[in-house]
């Protein structure tokens, strides 16, 4: 690829990123599994299992549909403090490219804000991801959210 098409691509993957937290932000989470292709691959966990290639994460999905689920249990059936993400997320970084294929590491931080207004930093990590190109647009294989901290506040029940 040449420069221009690198740079175009990271904007394109940059602007993807963006309308991934402005939909858990917004709240509009029936929104999130569009991001995923069919078969895909969504998991959130921490640095230390990551690392040492343990298998227990805080949340895991190995299709759209189970994203769906999450989400249909999430305003269905969980019962949780009402709260508000905002996302801060850095500049994605590009690890490797094929015709088929994009893996990439990208830093964020998620702020929480309860509904009595006091806000606190919910999660600081990494994603790491492997995305598609399906009928013109990006879409995400896998996700994998990577917390840096031993132990999340309060539990996971909106995706990061």
């Amino acid at each position: 690829m040449t420069f221009e098409s690198d740079a175009q691509l990271q904007a394109e993957i940059s602007l993807l990123f963006s309308q991934y937290a402005a939909c858990i932000d917004n709240d509009r989470l029936e929104k999130w599994p569009e991001f995923f292709v069919e078969q895909c691959f969504y998991k959130i966990q921490s640095r230390e299992n990551h690392d040492r290639k343990l298998p227990i994460s805080a949340m895991e999905c190995d299709s759209k549909n189970m994203l769906v689920d999450r989400i249909v249990s999430l305003r269905e059936a969980n019962i949780f403090a009402e709260h508000m993400y905002r996302h801060i997320i850095s500049i994605p970084l590009i690890l490797s490219k094929s015709e088929n294929e994009i893996a990439t590491q990208t830093n964020y931080l998620v702020i929480s804000t309860l509904q009595s207004g006091i806000s606190h930093i919910f999660s600081a990590g990494r994603y790491q991801d492997r995305l598609v190109r399906i009928d013109g647009q990006l879409k995400f294989v896998e996700r994998i959210v990577i917390f840096d901290t031993n132990s999340i506040r309060t539990q996971i029940v909106t995706p990061i």
